[in-house]
């Protein structure tokens, strides 16, 4: 496990589960959503989009959080993935988290991505129609359905599939891969 894609709803948690992932394995952590947003909430050009991507995973060992099946992302990483991840939580746990996500970055005003003065808003946040409230409700079921099929697509047969269902098993996971990989004395 060297080339892993962490992929699940919005708001399941994939970049916190793939930077703890890279820290345990000790490889890059790359954050799909940090190489598509530009300044201004603005979608970085598809071809931009897929250099820096490519880029991004050129190298033999990396974990990369998100999806963006739609914009051709999956189709690099995947390619070139050993391992995909599944974050396939119930949907109370997601909205909860991405509240949590939310209301944090509310407060704090941090920048989201360096660089693009991107932040969180209440009335982004809470009130437009463009908020990912509105994108967790409208892809959940779809990606449910979608995943176990793009998954048992003959061009990723050789994947190695880990689905997690419940939150406690994903941090159990994680528990056990730090156990492997520290030192023994």
């Amino acid at each position: 496990m060297r080339r892993v894609s962490v992929v699940g709803s919005t708001g399941s948690g994939k970049t916190t589960f793939g930077r703890k992932l890279a820290q345990i394995i000790g490889v890059d952590f790359v954050e799909l959503d940090a190489l598509n947003w530009e300044a201004d909430w603005t979608m970085a050009p598809i071809a931009r989009f897929h250099a820096k991507i490519d880029a991004a995973t050129s190298g033999d060992a990396w974990v990369v959080d998100g999806n963006y099946g739609g914009r051709g992302a999956r189709k690099i990483v995947w390619s070139r993935a050993d391992t995909v991840i599944w974050l396939d939580f119930p949907l109370w746990l997601v909205l909860a988290r991405l509240t949590r996500r939310n209301l944090r970055r509310i407060r704090s005003g941090e920048e989201i991505w360096p660089g693009t003065g991107n932040r969180e808003t209440i009335r982004s946040s809470f009130f437009s129609r463009d908020s990912l409230y509105v994108w967790a409700l409208s892809t959940y079921r779809r990606r449910q359905r979608q995943l176990p099929e793009l998954l048992a697509r003959p061009e990723y047969s050789r994947l190695e599939v880990i689905h997690f269902t419940r939150s406690a098993d994903a941090e159990r996971w994680l528990e056990a891969q730090r156990r492997l990989a520290a030192p023994r004395i």
